[in-house]
């Protein structure tokens, strides 16, 4: 038999040790609060008219020649508002034209767009829908590099839009799953011209369309706010690499200069790589809030973000194990923690009175700073506070991401994008 109050001085270590847990997630919390304000609070934004423009730097330039590329496959529900929104672009006597460059879809999104262009419902040019085909046998192409690769390669044999040898020539790659604001484009081809940037990147506003996106992408995106510093990354003396996938606005000779897509064909996260192929090359990356021009909602339901997310996760800190799972366990500790504590503390609650510590007050810290964390973000980037007490869920779900997002990359098993199988590489 055990010692007489063994059993007490066991619960009262096990809740010392809790509520020593709870007041670290506080903290931490805390610090994430401030760093998030210190970092991206501040970060550089693009709006309508660039930032520190000169009269006429804001407007755009008729020797410019923009090519809109969309890659696309099975996205027949939102692609139509994605080119519905590009086309209704303000470009100011720009040459451009845009490209669906489809990826072999299967739901009928070539269809829809050639009938609306039939009907001229979306006019043709500058509209062009791109069949690019089966990917070549033998070879490795993951997610959008193939559709993008070809769109170029395609572009490449055409004359361009305006044969003055002094335009200067770029290449806009952006995902169907975003909708520009009218000043979008002519806005981020301005600030590069004016920024000298070989590729322009702009981090869009979030919209969750589903309960699995207002769980997880909150956490998202403050988790990207720490580990892509804006500053960093556009610091030419710094390693740090970073650019948001959905938006990357190339000027054509840099792009080709690194090798483009087809460089990088196996890549499964190519949007770092790109950026990091451009720093390496000595070249000018500028990465800046897009949130006045762009929105992305990306997850239709929990399926496609689960698939989505173990894609990513373990491959965007560089296949790194220990810090896959330590970023899991962190993330639950601070999202899931407080909430659990809250829930012992009213268990704690219906015992008889002992002088136990109360894990109350740490929990309600934690719960009050998570809400805090959502209201800074409503306030900086627009994301609202719907469903923020699901943050424990969050948590949980990020949680479970990281181990099985290791588990698939080194595997192969489960390995997808968009239903698409994956090879480990």
């Amino acid at each position: 038999m055990g010692a007489p109050g063994a059993a007490p001085m066991t619960m009262e270590l096990v809740l010392q040790l809790l509520l020593l847990a709870g007041w670290l997630a506080a903290f931490g919390l805390l610090v994430l609060l401030l760093v998030l304000e210190l970092t991206m609070g501040r970060a550089p934004r693009l709006g309508a008219t660039p930032a520190g423009a000169s009269k006429g730097e804001g407007e755009a330039n008729g020797r410019d020649i923009l090519s809109v590329i969309v890659p696309a496959y099975n996205e027949a529900t939102r692609i139509k508002g994605c080119v519905g929104a590009l086309l209704a672009s303000e470009l100011g006597g720009m040459n451009w034209r845009l490209i669906v460059a489809d990826d072999d879809s299967s739901d009928g999104t070539v269809e829809g767009l050639e009938a609306l262009i039939k009907t001229g419902a979306f006019p043709s040019p500058p509209l062009e829908v791109l069949r690019c085909g089966p990917r070549p046998a033998g070879e490795t192409w993951s997610g959008k590099n193939w559709p993008c690769s070809e769109a170029v390669r395609q572009l490449s044999q055409r004359p361009t839009p305006d044969p003055d040898p002094s335009a200067t020539e770029w290449l806009l790659f952006i995902d169907a799953d975003v909708t520009v604001a009218p000043a979008a484009l002519a806005s981020a081809v301005a600030e590069a011209r004016r920024s000298g940037a070989d590729l322009l990147t702009l981090a869009p506003r979030i919209r969750c369309g589903c309960l699995a996106e207002w769980v997880v992408q909150p956490i998202v995106v403050a988790l990207l706010g720490l580990g892509f510093p804006i500053a960093r990354a556009n610091d030419p003396n710094d390693d740090t690499a970073f650019a948001a996938g959905p938006f990357m606005l190339f000027r054509r000779s840099s792009y080709e200069a690194i090798g483009g897509h087809r460089a990088l064909a196996g890549e499964v996260v190519e949007d770092l790589a790109l950026a990091r192929a451009i720093k390496q090359q000595g070249l000018r990356l500028r990465y800046l809030l897009g949130i006045e021009l762009l929105d992305l909602e990306m997850y239709p339901n929990f399926s496609a973000l689960w698939e989505g997310w173990t894609k990513n996760w373990h491959l965007g800190l560089n296949r790194n194990p220990l810090l896959t799972l330590s970023s899991g366990a962190l993330v639950l500790g601070l999202f899931s923690g407080p909430w659990l504590l809250l829930l012992l503390a009213g268990l704690q609650a219906l015992q008889p009175p002992l002088a136990w510590p109360s894990l109350l007050p740490p929990a309600l810290v934690g719960v009050t700073l998570q809400l805090a964390v959502r209201i800074w973000s409503r306030w900086r980037f627009g994301l609202g506070l719907r469903h923020w007490w699901l943050a424990w869920l969050g948590g949980l779900v990020i949680g479970a991401i990281a181990p099985a997002s290791i588990w698939k990359t080194s595997t192969g098993r489960g390995w997808t994008w968009r239903g698409r199988s994956l090879r480990p590489y």
